[in-house]
């Protein structure tokens, strides 16, 4: 079996792209990973095919074999673009194998530990704070205005199933609510990341708004992403400990950084999504930074990432996937959190675009707030090449 062809497809999916790597080989099978070209990664899908070019003419199964390849031609660029595009080839290339081999990715791993994977609600409300004058037309789903939204939106979340829910700082202090986000240079506050009395009302209203709608049992996750410093971090982890949060998400390149502030508050710790690697995960782990450890499948490579999560499991550390893809950016996510002992949860968008459901052959089932693992090899699904190549980005 040999490596004929490597391609990315593109497909609209509202406010963002999906985009896919396609391998083809010379005995029909094909391999499909999903990647994001958005966030900071400008640029992805030149880095991916230039990398993936190296392989064409190549047995496609030795997969750790090709990553170390693709490793060792970046090294002196570490992590990053290359990090993103040798993943994307990573799993496109698990996929090939398990199709071959007639069995599902996780089953590589040593099989499944469960079938059934509870999510939680990512970005809820936050992209109908961000996005509401297309929102409706976007998912069907009604913008979020008030903090009464907000109560409504935890209504339906707890009504559909869900055991938790995950949002993004929103204020409602201004003409229009807007996603406080100034660490991406998005709102007011950046570069210097202060703090002040409104954020931290603004924070403990909205999730008080979510727990009348949701009820008591239905778990919050707050991500404040990049947007404070250590300093603004403790001072919102102590103001939100009477909420009983599931945890506190924060980004940080500083293991001691997020280990003071641990120690700090009594609220869960989660974080570590924007890492790359097991170099770059041990000093986190080393330090106790985190009770929660995430993992982005699609940015590490589904072996890599399953490496960290053996190295969190050998800490006491349970991991989460950090996955706010497309539908097969999801099942990537699933095997992963299938096959690994220490898994907490699965984040996963549910307000969408209307037609994300057209994306994959067949898209993921969601039982009661749990994804179900497909039986199917490879990742379990098919890009629908047909639906992707006649719906392309309209920017």
């Amino acid at each position: 079996m040999k490596i004929v062809k490597v391609e990315d497809l593109h497909c609209d999916a509202g406010w963002r792209v999906n985009s896919f790597l396609k391998i083809t080989t010379d005995e029909g099978i094909v391999g499909w990973a999903e990647y994001m070209e958005g966030y900071g990664a400008q640029g992805l899908t030149a880095v991916i095919l230039k990398l993936a070019e190296r392989l064409l003419g190549q047995d496609p199964r030795p997969v750790e074999r090709h990553s170390a390849f693709l490793y060792a031609a970046t090294r002196q660029a570490p992590g990053g673009l290359n990090q993103q595009a040798i993943a994307a080839i990573e799993n496109a290339l698990v996929d090939i194998k398990a199709k071959a081999l007639g069995i599902p990715v996780c089953e590589m791993l040593g099989g499944p530990v469960r079938d059934r994977l509870q999510l939680y609600w990512s970005h809820c409300g936050t992209y109908r704070v961000r996005y509401a004058e297309h929102i409706k037309e976007w998912t069907g789903a009604d913008p979020v205005r008030s903090l009464d939204d907000l109560v409504r939106l935890g209504e339906e979340v707890a009504r559909r199933g869900f055991k938790g829910l995950k949002t993004n700082v929103i204020r409602f202090d201004g003409a229009r609510p807007y996603v406080y986000a100034p660490g991406f240079n998005q709102a007011p506050g950046y570069p210097e990341l202060n703090i002040d009395s409104r954020i931290v009302a603004a924070a403990k209203s909205q999730l008080e708004a979510l727990r009348r709608g949701a009820g008591p049992h239905v778990g919050l996750h707050l991500d404040l992403n990049f947007n404070y410093k250590t300093e603004g971090y403790i001072r919102l982890a102590r103001a939100l400990e009477p909420l009983d949060l599931t945890w506190l998400e924060i980004d940080t390149y500083d293991p001691a950084a997020l280990a003071l502030i641990r120690r700090s508050a009594r609220v869960p710790i989660a974080s570590c999504e924007s890492l790359y690697g097991r170099r770059q995960y041990r000093p986190f782990f080393e330090r106790q930074s985190v009770d929660v450890a995430i993992i982005d499948v699609p940015w590490n490579g589904i072996l890599e990432a399953y490496k960290i999560a053996a190295m969190a499991d050998a800490f006491e550390i349970n991991v989460a996937p950090h996955n706010f893809n497309g539908h097969l950016g999801s099942l990537m996510s699933a095997h992963l959190c299938a096959a690994i002992p220490n898994f907490r949860v699965m984040e996963i968008d549910i307000d969408d675009v209307s037609w994300k459901d057209e994306t994959v052959i067949p898209p993921p089932v969601i039982e009661n707030g749990d994804l179900l693992l497909p039986t199917g090899p490879g990742w379990g699904a098919e890009v629908n090449e047909a639906f992707v190549r006649a719906h392309p980005p309209r920017r």
